[in-house]
């Protein structure tokens, strides 16, 4: 079993859906968490949650597109925790809309969070990693769309098309400082995201029956995920694409 004890893991999003999945993986695996998330109340209740592994687990209220509001988390955790071990850049919004309708404004507030805001996070925590010279892990969430597309979802599939390339540059530029750096694509997964889209029964079955497992994912199946995915002993695993979709790529 995965052993994170005495590290400290960073996990934006953290609140709800497959953010707090991760963040309940790595405190069981005994690490300490800190939960970055715009949701005040939700991201301090997933908090106290997580206190029942036993260990620290604090929340932060960050929007991750705003840079002074990065800088200051990393700063909080880092008095608050001492150190940052592991980053799950999960943070992600959303917005289906036909894309002959979609003005610059709906395309700059997706990018704005997915791409500028994954960019300031691993930017400043890479900073703290490479300044304390004992390496780290760091995953980008990405999602299945990036392979597929999806109708409605240009500007969110583009997004996180380029969270892929980012994974792989960081994964060659700071391989030489012990930071590995890997991409987790999910597949269809049943989060407070995908419920706000709106998909009707009739998609939600069709899904279902495209998907192997002939079910939709939970939050829960990326708890060990998120585990093997931050364990320091991992040396040689960098620069990977980890999809779990419950074998919808394969069709």
């Amino acid at each position: 079993m995965t052993d994170l004890s005495g590290r400290v893991a960073v996990i934006t999003g953290g609140g709800s859906g497959i953010g707090l999945g991760m963040a309940e993986g790595l405190a069981a695996a005994g690490a300490d968490v800190a939960l970055w998330a715009r949701n005040q109340d939700r991201c301090a209740a997933a908090a106290e949650q997580l206190r029942s592994f036993g260990l620290r687990a604090e929340a932060f209220t960050c929007d991750i597109s705003d840079e002074d509001a990065v800088r200051e988390a990393t700063a909080d955790t880092l008095d608050r925790l001492g150190r940052i071990d592991i980053l799950m850049a999960n943070s992600g919004v959303a917005d289906a809309r036909p894309y002959v309708d979609t003005s610059l404004d709906d395309w700059h507030r997706v990018m704005k969070v997915n791409l500028d805001g994954t960019f300031l996070t691993t930017r400043e925590v890479g900073r703290h990693m490479i300044e304390r010279g004992t390496g780290g892990s760091i995953v980008l969430v990405s999602s299945l769309i990036s392979r597929y597309g999806s109708i409605g979802f240009a500007a969110y599939g583009t997004s996180k098309t380029g969270l892929v390339g980012l994974g792989r540059s960081l994964a060659v530029e700071w391989a030489r400082y012990g930071i590995r750096c890997n991409v987790l694509i999910p597949g269809w997964v049943e989060t407070p995201m995908t419920d706000a889209a709106g998909y009707d029964d009739r998609f939600k079955e069709l899904i279902t029956r495209r998907t192997p497992v002939r079910r939709w994912g939970t939050p829960e199946e990326f708890r060990d995920v998120a585990a093997f995915l931050g364990d320091p002993q991992l040396t040689f695993h960098t620069g990977n694409e980890v999809v779990v979709d419950g074998g919808y790529a394969v069709l």
